[in-house]
């Protein structure tokens, strides 16, 4: 019975989202990037260094634990939370498997895109962002949704918008994240997912996972601040050792990245144009859960940043894309293409066998030698890069999701809120992996819709801090403080 209901609802949001994925969610996330980059004079480009040094200059800045919100590192480092998370393994995986290995580039364009696009969203959690007389900090998407329309439509939007993020994110959210763990744990124990291990897993998880929640946004922030670098080292570390290894197969890999871009019926069929959207379309929807630009997600966390201007943030924030797509998804789609794939697509020997869940883990295999020691290896070694990925997002998803929470019940029921998020992170282990990505993929794009609307009726007051940042760096104007 059970079977046949998932199935079910497998067809419904499969259909709705491919539908969705291949042509809306491409023209929004491409169509709103492109207007910030050309607005904004190519901001992502012109600020890119001011914050890479931001970020690498706050690393060992200690916070104001009596300060409300979070150092701008902290709000950085919960924002990659929840940007690196199961998207940069599994989700890349599932896109070169589907689209072929041109989905990756597309997911580079709309990244690069998305930097613009994620600097307004930080630059606006900024601007209209509410201090309470506690010190703490509200801000988020929700209010400048408000900010953008001061009427019953902005009401709508910005109720519409905290339903989705609650859904998508606190709930929804936590599955995927607990699901894939629990394939990838089970993996490396058993050799396979057995639906034991992976509710076992998923107990664990919610038992720790609800240890933080209970702390709030500050222990939260803590744990992030520590975990952040080490899980993004860890993995680096890992993959740059098997491209060593796999030294001789890594030009041919980065050559079919570009070519089977605009060439990609070669390696997955179909006619040309068809062939096109699928790689376009790849790229667009695990793009988006990846960096999670023009999503609505991160800018909660980085409205909780204590800096002198948003525009400090926002930069900020275009790193975080930068660090989750080039540099951590970029590792995945090397490590899965310099293995796996031939001229021909996924070797014949592997085609039954590679899933987007066991695609690295049998990446790692092969290239340490295939042996059952080199299996054990790969599996343990993924399923750790993977809980470590997969658990932060859960903590900044369910923060995030907590903030529209507490925006819609006034501040009311977060027990409730929290007790329900628990339950989702246990179920979500032991549902059909299918499944449980579609639907996050769908209460994800109901976040986009609202949330770009926002930004593009904005697009002045963000205009107006990139000419602001202009005009200081010029020395045509001081900050504030000066």
């Amino acid at each position: 019975m059970w079977a046949k209901i998932e199935a079910s609802l497998l067809k419904f949001f499969a259909e709705f989202n491919s539908y969705f994925s291949g042509y809306f969610l491409v023209i929004l996330l491409i169509g709103v990037g492109l207007f910030f980059t050309i607005k904004t004079k190519f901001v992502q480009v012109r600020y890119f260094g001011q914050g890479a040094k931001q970020v690498f200059g706050d690393v060992l800045k200690k916070s104001d634990n009596n300060k409300g919100g979070m150092s701008s590192f902290q709000a950085f480092a919960t924002a990659v939370a929840a940007q690196v998370g199961t998207g940069n393994i599994v989700g890349a995986t599932g896109a070169i498997l589907t689209g072929g290995p041109g989905a990756i580039f597309w997911m580079w364009l709309i990244a690069f895109l998305g930097m613009a696009t994620i600097y307004s969203e930080a630059v606006l959690a900024q601007k209209t962002r509410i201090v309470n007389e506690d010190g703490s900090v509200s801000g988020g998407p929700v209010y400048y949704i408000k900010t953008a329309f001061k009427n019953n439509f902005g009401k709508f939007l910005a109720v519409f918008f905290a339903i989705a993020t609650v859904i998508a994110l606190g709930f929804v959210g936590g599955m995927v994240q607990s699901n894939s763990i629990g394939e990838a744990v089970s993996n490396a124990i058993m050799g396979e997912p057995v639906w034991w291990v992976t509710l076992i897993v998923g107990v664990i998880i919610a038992v720790i996972a609800g240890f933080v929640f209970i702390g709030g946004a500050k222990r939260l922030a803590s744990v992030t601040e520590k975990l952040v670098p080490i899980m993004a080292l860890l993995y680096l570390v890992g993959g740059i050792i098997l491209l060593c290894c796999r030294i001789t197969s890594l030009p041919r890999a980065i050559g079919m990245i570009f070519e089977y871009a605009f060439n990609p019926q070669a390696i997955i069929g179909g006619g040309i144009w068809g062939a096109i959207v699928i790689a376009i379309q790849q790229g667009a929807k695990r793009g988006l859960f990846s960096n999670e630009a023009g999503m609505g997600s991160t800018p909660h966390a980085h409205a909780q940043a204590n800096v002198k201007t948003a525009h400090e943030q926002g930069c900020t924030a275009m790193f975080g894309v930068f660090l989750d797509t080039f540099v951590v998804l970029t590792m995945t789609a090397l490590i899965v293409i310099t293995t796996l794939y031939n001229d021909g697509g996924v070797a014949s020997d592997l085609w039954t066998k590679v899933t987007k869940t066991n695609g690295v883990q049998t990446a790692f295999s092969i290239a340490f030698g295939g042996g059952n020691v080199a299996t054990i290896i790969g599996n343990v070694f993924v399923a750790i890069c993977l809980t470590f990925f997969a658990f932060s997002t859960i903590l900044s998803w369910n923060l995030f999701g907590k903030i529209n929470f507490e925006y819609l019940f006034k501040g009311k029921g977060t027990i409730i809120y929290t007790i329900i998020a628990l339950i989702f992170v246990v179920l979500g282990s032991t549902f059909q992996n299918d499944l449980v990505w579609e639907l996050t993929d769908f209460f994800n794009y109901l976040m986009v819709v609202p949330n770009v609307i926002a930004l593009i009726a904005l697009n002045k007051m963000v205009v107006n801090e990139v000419k602001d940042a202009d005009d200081i760096k010029k020395g045509k104007k001081l900050l504030k403080n000066d």
